[in-house]
């Protein structure tokens, strides 16, 4: 078969435009530590994302789960970079686990994040990862495990 003759595959999008975009994050405690599912962490999150928007980022849906944790976070990229964001999200925690006793490493240096394109993805990730303490054997329903919640409602938008 010629090249002509070959029918054209779609090209991946080099660039996405989307104004306040939705990362699903998850980040790991170095050596899978458990170290996260305690009040004292939760509220440090809690008190971290409620603070998101004087930054540029606001946490949508979360679990924190023993060794990691998974987020939903929407950026302003004018303000804030995901990356530098993390950064911030880590070291909060970290002093949070300091000031317990925990000595560091605490994190893995780097963290997933994928970018959702559509309001079924932001949805379905949810589903999913909400019943990772049921899965874990942690609990026998998610709404039983203390450690979840959503601090801001996100909604995808594509423009």
């Amino acid at each position: 078969m010629t090249t002509e003759n070959r029918k054209q595959r779609l090209r991946r999008l080099d660039l996405l435009f989307v104004h306040s975009p939705v990362y699903f994050v998850t980040a790991c405690m170095e050596h899978r530590r458990k170290l996260l599912a305690t009040a004292a962490v939760h509220e440090t999150f809690l008190r971290f994302g409620q603070e998101g928007p004087a930054h540029g980022a606001w946490i949508g849906a979360y679990v924190i789960m023993p060794d990691h944790l998974h987020l939903f976070i929407a950026t302003d990229n004018e303000k804030v970079t995901l990356a530098a964001w993390m950064r911030s999200l880590k070291n909060t925690i970290s002093k949070a686990l300091r000031s317990t006793g925990v000595t560091p490493p605490d994190w893995q240096k780097t963290f997933f994040d994928h970018l959702l394109r559509s309001s079924e993805s932001y949805s379905e990730n949810w589903n999913y990862v909400r019943q990772n303490p049921v899965r874990a054997g942690l609990v026998r329903n998610a709404e039983e495990w203390p450690f979840l919640g959503e601090i801001f409602a996100l909604e995808y938008r594509s423009g």
